[in-house]
């Protein structure tokens, strides 16, 4: 908390988690005061807590021109690259108060330092390499058109810092997800034209329970990303790339993504009953029964719109031209 503020610096105190996994069994957290000024990063403050007040607090840094991803944590809960982000800034944002935590405090092996082998297991599961048989001595290089290497999006500038990945509640509530990061991985490689282990990348990220149809869409990964990049772009992209090589199965996952391209194309509108039923059956619709109860409460649905010959969903204006766009837009058919 914020005890004076000047226009250079502020007087502040600083709530960092500690533990140490080798001899503490709950961790704690101690507060350090410290002047900041205006162009102090998290990771000069670090610095200072471990130099000008404990040398036992620990925690990662390497590069320090955020391009490593080694000094990573969390600041009052918002994932944060220490030697890239402004410490006056979050001062303006948190209301002068800075609590430190590692990415994931569950993981924590010693203050902000990680046990980050999760994170590395999913990353090596989709095979983040370029799979290829190569000539031993080519006579001349593989090249790429500007085309080809557009492909790639943004997904190449990723550097493996976890923050997405410890930021994402899907895999917080789901230990089996890969995750953000490295579903952004095999969208790089698999887009590769060099690669040739694209369909194998697909089948391991349509995976039931681990996979791309696990993603909850929140967008918290986006938020998390220092280096600016959307693993949800290229979750979405999985989804297509699998339904347009063949690679997806019918399940409860990808009927429900069929179920809104359906939908729209009946009504223009989404029909939410409809989407139930077309996705789990009559039978698995009713676990859903206390849900659809408060829809209907709220003039959401209707008791009559699960049934197969009751079509009272009203359509848009111009129909037809939305069926059109979407009949040309496809690219798989349901």
């Amino acid at each position: 908390m914020s005890e004076t503020k000047t226009g250079q610096t502020r007087k502040v105190t600083i709530k960092a988690f500690r533990f140490n996994a080798e001899t503490d069994y709950l961790p704690s957290y101690k507060s350090y005061t410290m002047e900041v000024g205006k162009d102090e990063l998290i990771l000069d403050l670090l610095n200072r807590i471990k130099w000008e007040h404990d040398g036992s607090f620990s925690y990662r840094r390497s590069c320090r021109h955020g391009i490593c991803g080694a000094c990573a944590i969390k600041v009052n809960g918002k994932a944060t690259l220490a030697c890239k982000q402004n410490a006056m800034e979050l001062l303006d944002l948190f209301n002068n108060e800075l609590v430190f935590e590692p990415s994931s405090t569950k993981r924590a092996v010693k203050d902000m330092i990680i046990d980050k082998s999760d994170f590395w297991e999913k990353h090596a599961a989709v095979k983040p390499y370029v799979v290829a048989d190569i000539d031993p001595h080519p006579e001349h290089e593989t090249k790429q058109s500007i085309a080809e290497f557009n492909k790639f999006l943004d997904s190449d500038l990723c550097i493996q810092c976890g923050a997405c990945h410890y930021s994402c509640p899907a895999l917080e509530a789901n230990e089996d997800y890969l995750g953000p990061a490295a579903l952004n991985a095999a969208y790089r490689f698999t887009v590769d034209t060099r690669d040739t282990a694209a369909k194998e990348r697909l089948e391991i990220t349509a995976q039931s329970g681990s996979g791309v149809w696990d993603c909850v869409k929140c967008y918290e990964c986006a938020e998390a990303c220092p280096k600016e990049i959307n693993p949800i772009e290229k979750i979405t992209k999985l989804h297509n790339m699998q339904f347009e090589q063949g690679v997806a199965v019918s399940n409860v996952a990808t009927r429900h993504a069929e179920g809104f391209v359906r939908s729209i194309k009946k009504h223009g509108f989404l029909d939410e009953a409809d989407i139930v039923v077309y996705s789990e059956g009559y039978l698995g619709m009713y676990k859903h029964i206390k849900t659809a109860i408060k829809m209907a409460r709220a003039g959401k649905i209707h008791w009559e719109d699960g049934l197969p010959w009751v079509d009272n969903m009203p359509k848009i204006k111009n129909l037809e031209e939305v069926q059109k766009l979407i009949e040309i837009s496809q690219t798989n058919k349901l």
